[in-house]
């Protein structure tokens, strides 16, 4: 009993101290200290200029002559073929008015993403392990037979992609319009994980997003080997929401913002891809 009251003494105090450092911390006539407002605080931009420097071979991003590195502390340093990409990790950092905002840094995070851990052949298999998981689950396969407008999708967005997998790489994919799981066949899952492994780091790192970010295996693969826009990936991935929404409506502030998330997202993806 003794030992319960001291604890409980003591968490009171912790919490009394931590109110009185608040207040403490607060200005007279300004809003209270929190986390939020501290790390917008420390996430301040705090460079002038933005530029793309050649060094020997490669391309570096710079703010103030200095190279952007990633979380690991490697200098970003990327192909001279790809100095569209260095244009959009550039422009990223150059849009950062005042606080730096994370969610405006797709192209940046998934650059990092790439030079952190594609170069090693550990971390590249067990992405490729992980990403298969998604084919026995690829929305794609999972089709409706009503109502209408997710049929009519489904057959403009979702079979295209379908049809072409299984034409490219010569392999079966099933489909099914059963709630329970449909595993594909091994031979299916072993041609395509060869075919992940083949990529270069900066198609894993987008292959990568592109799959977690539309939850289809498919749709991610035909979209790094181009064979559909990120405004046909985009349609694949939402077939089933925008079903729903020329059945019932939008809901504001919701899918719209859903749909411009997921344009970004895969638009990162895409440009990590081309070779300009």
């Amino acid at each position: 009993m003794f030992l319960r009251s001291t604890r409980l003494f003591a968490r009171q105090s912790w919490a009394v101290r931590r109110i009185q450092t608040a207040a403490a911390e607060a200005p007279a006539d300004g809003p209270a200290v929190t986390q939020t407002n501290r790390v917008e605080a420390t996430l301040k931009r705090f460079w002038s200029s933005v530029d793309v420097e050649a060094r020997g071979e490669k391309l570096a991003v710079t703010l103030d002559r200095r190279a952007l590195k990633t979380p690991e502390g490697n200098t970003i340093l990327l192909p001279s073929h790809k100095r569209l990409l260095a244009s959009l990790v550039a422009a990223e950092w150059d849009f950062q008015t005042s606080v730096i905002k994370h969610h405006a840094l797709p192209v940046t995070s998934l650059v990092c993403r790439a030079i952190d851990a594609f170069n090693k052949e550990e971390t590249r298999a067990e992405v490729a392990d992980a990403l298969l998981e998604y084919l026995d689950t690829d929305t794609i396969c999972y089709h409706q037979d009503h109502p209408d407008p997710i049929v009519r999708m489904q057959n403009e967005h979702w079979l295209p992609i379908i049809e072409w997998a299984r034409k490219t790489y010569d392999v079966k994919i099933e489909t099914t319009d059963s709630i329970l799981l449909t595993a594909q066949p091994k031979e299916t899952r072993e041609k395509l994980r060869a075919e992940v492994l083949k990529m270069n780091m900066w198609e894993l790192a987008a292959m990568e997003r592109a799959t977690y970010s539309t939850k289809s295996f498919l749709t991610a693969l035909a979209l790094i080997k181009e064979e559909i826009s990120v405004e046909g990936a985009s349609r694949a991935a939402r077939a089933e929401v925008e079903s729903q929404i020329e059945w019932w409506g939008e809901v504001e502030d919701t899918h719209d913002v859903d749909h411009q998330d997921i344009r970004r997202l895969l638009g990162s993806s895409s440009a990590l891809c081309h070779d300009i």
